[in-house]
Parts: C-alpha cells; structure tokens; sequence
C-alpha cells in the first residue's frame, strides 16, 4: 500500500506540468494573484506573434489544485524568472496528452486497486463476517510476516533524503506527530470511559488509538488533494516512533484497567515495524537497481495483503461482532469521526487547507492491523482484539469518504504552502 504513494507523486507532479504547459491559459486584462503561492505562471504580451511562458524562480510545492483546470496567468514581475519562449503554434507540441500518459498500463492498474481500497475492505468484512474459514488461516506468524512486509515496502520507498526533508518542516511533521500520538490516545482514553467499556474493551480501544498512521492514510491524501509528500512523511514519523510510544502510551493510559507488558509491546513493534523499514530505507539507499526491480512488484502484494490483514482480524472475532457488533462499532466510528474533525480544525489555525486535509486524515487513520496483533500477542483476553477488528472498517470506510468529499471541493487559489521540499 505505501508503495502507491510513488505513482501518486508523480502522477502529482504531471497534473502540476499539465497546467504549467496548457496553452489555451487566458491572458487576464488584469494582474490577478497566482494560483499557487509558491509558483508565478504567465503568458507575456505577444511580440510578433510569439508567446512567452513565464515561471519564477521560487521553490517547487507539492501543494496544487488537482481539480483545475488551468494554473491563472500572471505577467512576469520577478528579475530571476526564466522566460521560456516559444512560437504560440509549437506550444502545442509539448502538452501532454493526459495527467496519467507517464504511467505505465501496470501501474494505472495498481493505483486503481488501490484506490479502491474501501471496496476491498468491505468485500473483505462480508467474507470475514459470513465465511471466516476463508481469511483466519492468516494467524498470528503468517499475520506477523504480512504485516512486516508492508512495513518493508514503505520502507523501499524512502531514502535519507525523506528524513532530511523532515528537519526542514519540523513544525509540520510534528503537528502530526502530536495529533497521532497525543489527540487520538486521550480521545480513545475519554470515550473509553465515558460509554463504560468493558476493562478488555476499553484497553482495545485505547490500544489501537495509539497505534501509529498507517500506509492506507497516504491513498486517501491522494484522493483528497491534500499534501501526499508531508502524508508519507508522517506515517514514517509516527511508525518509527511507535516503538515507544505506543507501549509508553497504553501502558499509561491503559494500565490502570489490565496488566500491560509495555517491553513485550516495544519489542514487538521494534521488530515487526521498525526492523522490515531499516532494511527498506537501506536497500532503497545501497542497492537501487535490485530495489528498483522489487517496487515493480511490491504494490499489487501489497493491495492483496492488506485486503486479507482487514479481513482475517473480521473472520477471527466474527462471533462477537455478531452479537455484540451495535455495542462495539459505536465507540470505535466516534473515536476516528472525532479524530478526523479535531485533526483538521486543530490544523486550520496555523497551515493552509491542503496541509489541514493530510493531518486530519492522519490523525484520523492508523494502523489497526498492528494493534490487532499487538493484542493477540500480549492480552490474554481475546476481546482486547475486537476494537482493533472494527477499527479496520471504521477507517477505511470513514478515510475514503471524507478522501471522497474533500475531492469535490475546491482548494482555495490563496492556499498557504506549509511544505518545503
């Protein structure tokens, strides 16, 4: 599932050139304001019957418009810019014939899968509910691999460079970061508490709301048009660092309710999330050419792996949820409805509204699969797994529709660029 996010980038960065290189951009008889605070775009007067395409020389954002049509004209004002001239009739030439044309037939099949991730998950729960036999084989080992193989494929995705990237926005990343591990643990604490959970219960869902973002969080960024660069980044902060949060925070939060074994929950996750992306990021780092095979074939297993880590947590608590399912799916909808709402307008009084979209649907969008294992593994009682189980609908199906919703609004032309690449 990470592995997307490449095509996503890049199919990001074509929409960008698309409406750099349009020709058919209006020349306004006034000076309006850039559609992109972080790039100048105009057509100059004509002079014997040429045009000019103007960009200025500021640092490329990865924030745009996905949905417009065309970038707004602006004469160029700044001595740096670089005037690229051209006949009015060869523009023409050089457009791209579509935002997609650089992807291959393979990968166009991978990012449609893989935007369909909710009906995959919904396919999967069905299954899971009325036939488990067909998912449950994935236990705890094969369950352990599943999920350490998609921790390795973020990780072949990322370089040093990504994590230099995070120094020049610390402010950015870290807002997610507290959001991920400061917001959702005290919501999952309060409602735990509120709607007198069960002791098993209660630690299931304050288990999984301190788990890290997950990989499905980057799709929906993409989908929404929010910032996919800052969303990868965050969900690596938050996986690396829920080697110790994420027992710390249980331990904290949830140990008063049931004995927690906060070193077996750091080992594990030390070895089941931080081991498989090292080996990513190193092999990404030293050997390119062997990785650069493997990414061609990681994204197709990682759509089918992650639809069988949803399902196979729904078939192995299949019985309760049919008959305590009400009891359950209220808290766990109101725990990630809540996250996604705070997460945003926490966001809106400091970063513009692309950078506001990818927090929310961090803050709101973790990874279940995780602490579904976490749970089997370190609680005796098998209900500590459950919320973990409802959690894997709960955001999927509220990511992608809020992914969906956002997707059909527009991003304001004075968006700020909080992201510096």
């Amino acid at each position: 599932m990470a592995s997307m996010s490449r095509f996503a980038i890049r199919d990001y960065k074509m929409r960008i050139g698309e409406s750099i290189c349009r020709p058919s951009c209006p020349i306004s008889s006034r000076e309006p304001k850039p559609h992109h605070p972080g790039l100048g775009v105009g057509l100059s007067s004509p002079e014997n019957g040429r045009s000019c395409l103007a960009i200025q020389s500021k640092g490329f954002s990865p924030v745009a418009n996905l949905s417009a049509p065309f970038l707004r004209c602006q004469p160029p004002r700044c001595r740096s810019s670089i005037l690229l001239c051209k006949a009015a009739s060869d523009v023409s030439e050089d457009v791209p014939s579509s935002s997609s044309s650089g992807l291959s037939q393979y990968e166009k099949i991978i990012e449609t899968l893989t935007t369909l991730f909710p009906v995959w998950v919904i396919l999967g729960t069905i299954v899971g509910i009325y036939k488990p036999s067909a998912v449950t084989w994935l236990e705890t080992d094969l369950f352990t691999l599943g999920l350490g193989f998609l921790m390795l494929s973020m990780g072949l995705t990322l370089t040093f460079e990504d994590f230099r990237r995070c120094l020049r926005n610390p402010w950015t990343v870290g807002v997610g970061f507290l959001a991920q591990y400061l917001i959702k643990p005290v919501l999952g604490f309060f409602i735990a508490m509120k709607m007198k959970l069960s002791a098993p219960l209660a630690t299931g869902l304050i288990l999984v709301s301190c788990c890290p973002g997950g990989q499905a969080s980057n799709v929906a960024t993409y989908i929404s048009k929010g910032n996919v660069a800052l969303s990868v980044l965050m969900t690596t902060c938050s996986t690396i660092g829920a080697i110790i949060m994420t027992p710390l925070l249980t331990k904290l939060l949830a140990g008063q309710l049931v004995p927690v074994d906060a070193a077996g929950l750091a080992l594990s996750t030390f070895q089941v999330v931080l081991v498989p992306t090292i080996i990513g990021v190193l092999s990404n780092e030293f050997f390119p050419k062997f990785t650069s095979k493997i990414v061609t074939v990681t994204p197709l297993i990682g759509v089918v792996l992650t639809t069988l880590l949803c399902a196979s947590p729904i078939g192995q608590v299949s019985e309760v949820l049919k008959s305590q399912g009400a009891q359950l799916i209220l808290p766990v909808a109101f725990l990630h409805a809540a996250a996604f709402a705070i997460g945003y307008w926490m966001s809106k009084f400091s970063f513009g509204e692309s950078t506001s979209r990818t927090i929310s649907i961090e803050c709101g969008m973790q990874s279940s699969a995780l602490g579904f294992l976490l749970a089997q593994k370190h609680f005796t009682n098998p209900l500590v797994a459950v919320p973990s189980a409802v959690s894997v609908v709960c955001m999927a199906l509220g990511g992608s529709a809020l992914a969906v919703f956002w997707r059909n609004r527009l991003i304001p032309a004075d968006n700020k660029d909080d992201f510096k690449e």
